[in-house]
């Protein structure tokens, strides 16, 4: 029987061994170990990498392709079918949905733009007729979204779950403290730069999510607030 280290493996499959990593400690993925240590993968592990990357191409999650799994590997094709339609079925919903709010929000900023081009060029100080509503964020409790925000990640497939690792590298070591509308975690402040360069790249991709970043003493704090409908995005990060 045909076996891979796991370089060979990234390189047929063409996910990268962090990901394949990560991949066996959620349970999708299994690895036998030579006597020195090396993860060996059959033949049939590039059939199964690819199972998972068509579904989380269609925005399942890590837990359901999981449970999709165990159908594929001992069902017929028909029981595949069935399992997997009510899933895609949900997901096109909530596609549907994120459009619709992505569409009220692009209004929202025409409105904008078109009550900024109205107001003449005045030299004194801005006055409440300025044109800044309530959709650019102020005066919002924490962890709520701006007004037809989509709440979605742009991230999908391998960069979701590259995202994932990285965070889990820097705080997976941490419990996360529940607050209201989100997460604390008390880390080291020797991770402050790594916790401020992934706060960045996230919210370039999730600008949904409020970061908070506090120094004290040999620690540093960060508090992270996400929208109701995003608390499953947020738990995926730090759980």
């Amino acid at each position: 029987m045909t076996t891979m280290l796991i370089s060979q493996l990234a390189e047929r499959s063409g996910v990268p061994a962090t990901t394949l990593r990560y991949y066996e400690s959620a349970g999708l993925l299994t690895a036998d170990r030579t006597r020195a240590g090396y993860r060996t993968y059959g033949e049939d592990a590039v059939a199964r990498l690819s199972f998972i990357g068509s579904a989380k191409h269609l925005g399942l999650p890590l837990e359901e392709i999981g449970e999709l799994l165990a159908v594929w590997e001992t069902g017929a094709c028909a029981d595949v079918k069935a399992d997997l339609r009510p899933r895609v079925a949900e997901r096109l919903a909530e596609a549907e949905h994120r459009l619709a709010g992505l569409a009220d929000f692009t209004r929202s900023l025409h409105d904008v733009l078109h009550r900024l081009d109205a107001l003449p060029d005045r030299t004194g100080p801005c006055g409440a007729d300025c044109g800044f509503p309530d959709a650019a964020g102020r005066g919002l409790p924490d962890g709520a979204a701006p007004a037809g925000q989509p709440i979605a990640c742009s991230l999908t497939g391998d960069g979701m779950a590259e995202r994932v690792t990285a965070w889990r590298s820097v705080a997976g070591d941490v419990t996360p403290e529940e607050i209201p509308g989100g997460l604390r975690l008390a880390l080291p402040a020797g991770r402050a730069a790594a916790v401020a360069e992934l706060a960045a790249a996230e919210q370039r991709c999730c600008p949904f999510f409020d970061f908070r970043l506090r120094f004290g003493g040999g620690t540093i704090e960060l508090e992270v607030r996400a929208p109701a409908e995003a608390a499953g995005l947020l738990a995926e990060l730090f759980a």
